[in-house]
Formats: C-alpha cells, sequence, structure tokens
C-alpha cells in the first residue's frame, strides 16, 4: 500500500509538473462550455439540468482521455525508466494501479472544474442536484473506464502517437457496440443473447442512464468490472514486453 501510494503521489505531481497538465484542463472546460451551452442547445432546451452537458462526454473524452493515458507506459518505455522501474521492490499492481489511478483523479479534478455550470444552472432554475451528481459520478466512471483501455494500449508500444490512435480506435468499438447499424452486422447470422450482450458493451447505453440519474448497480459494475480487466491486461502487456 505505501508503495501504491509513493507512486500515486509521483505520477500526479508528474502531471502539473509541466504546462501539458493546464493545457488539457483548460481544452476541457473550453469544450465543455462550449458543447453544452451552444452545440448542446442548452437554452433552448426550457430545462433545468445538465443533460446537454453529459451527453458530450463520451465523444468528449474519446480524444481527451486517451491524451492523457497515451504517456502512461509508452513514455517509460521510450525514455528507458520502466527498465528502472522494474528493478523497485513494487509490484506490478502497484505500479499499474498507482499509475491508473493518479490519471483517473487528474481527469476528476478537470471535471470539478466545470462546477460554474452547477451554479449556472441552479441559477437559472430548480434542477434534481441528486441527478447531477449522479451525472458525475458517471461521467467520472467513464472516463475511468477510457483510462484503462487507454493504460492497456499505452503498454503495447513505445509511441505515444500510436498508443493516442490505438486508444481512440479501442473507446470507439465500446461507445458504437450498441448502435443499431453495428448490431445490423450480426443480427442476420448472430442469436438474440449474443446480439444483447455486444450491445450491453456500450458505454453509451450504460452512460445514458446514469447521466440522467438513475443509478443502477448493473452499469456500476459494468464500468468497475470494465476498468479491472483492462488494468489485468495492462498487467500482463507489461510482463511480456519487459524484456523488449
Amino acid at each position: 500500500m505505501n508503495s501504491l501510494n509513493v507512486i500515486f503521489k509521483r505520477e500526479l505531481a508528474s502531471y502539473f509538473a509541466t504546462p501539458l497538465a493546464y493545457i488539457f484542463i483548460v481544452i476541457f472546460l473550453v469544450l465543455s462550455a462550449v458543447f453544452t451551452f451552444y452545440l448542446g442547445g442548452f437554452y433552448e432546451g426550457g430545462q433545468a439540468d445538465l443533460v446537454p452537458f453529459f451527453n458530450f462526454h463520451p465523444w468528449l473524452y474519446l480524444f481527451l482521455v486517451p491524451a492523457v493515458a497515451m504517456r502512461l507506459w509508452a513514455e517509460e518505455r521510450k525514455s528507458g525508466t520502466i527498465e528502472l522501474l522494474m528493478t523497485l521492490p513494487v509490484s506490478r499492481a502497484d505500479m499499474v494501479l498507482g499509475k491508473f489511478l493518479a490519471a483517473w483523479v487528474f481527469v476528476g479534478i478537470a471535471l470539478l472544474l466545470t462546477f460554474p455550470i452547477i451554479i449556472t444552472v441552479n441559477y437559472l432554475g430548480d434542477p434534481d442536484n441528486g441527478a447531477i451528481f449522479t451525472g458525475y459520478l458517471g461521467s467520472w466512471l467513464l472516463a475511468g473506464g477510457y483510462l484503462a483501455i487507454g493504460s492497456c494500449m499505452s503498454a503495447l508500444t513505445r509511441n505515444q502517437v500510436i498508443a493516442f490512435i490505438l486508444s481512440v480506435v479501442a473507446c470507439f468499438v465500446f461507445i458504437v457496440s450498441g448502435f443499431p447499424l453495428v448490431l445490423d452486422l450480426f443480427r442476420g447470422w448472430a442469436p438474440q443473447w449474443l446480439l444483447d450482450a455486444i450491445a450491453s458493451l456500450s458505454f453509451l447505453i450504460r452512460f445514458d442512464a446514469i447521466s440522467k440519474g438513475v443509478l443502477d448497480l448493473r452499469d456500476l459494475l459494468y464500468f468497475i468490472s470494465l476498468m479491472v480487466a483492462w488494468l489485468v491486461a495492462t498487467a500482463i502487456v507489461i510482463d511480456l514486453k519487459k524484456a523488449d
């Protein structure tokens, strides 16, 4: 646990040691505001809620979160510091989890900095703040899912650009898996249980209910299981490629 804490603090501090962290936060805040108030039709909707704000998160995270995740392991491998990391008395689980949690907290900080939107919607009306809180929780879990996938993709290569592209593609697959266009490819030959299983993998289907304030234990377990599975995959990939 102590080694996990050390890695977590080291990684989190490294984000704010360069201007890139602040650039990421500014881009995220600006795009969130643009998507909510202009593209999302916040004022035209006439409703005091943050549905327009959360609707764009799966697509906003599709590019911004892989940009955070791409450096998790690719940078270590490229700079050669991964060899030093492997010689430390730290378990593989602590390394993977420490890096992931630092990135997840960093994205969480960026998400929390959107609080002026909460103040705005409360000023303009009487929203369901419980639903807003649930939406924020769902958004953070969604970001965690993207990050876990990005962590595994980053472990596959020493090139951050390749890691970014692989993460975007993998996350995009999880987004569109519930789309009718995708399901139609399987509908002609696949049994119904397989179609349901493919659709259930969709980020959009899972996140949509949470973003509207519906907290289902199955959705929470989905995101937690997804993160655990991809982090285990990350540890396996690191072990397989440690000789590279």
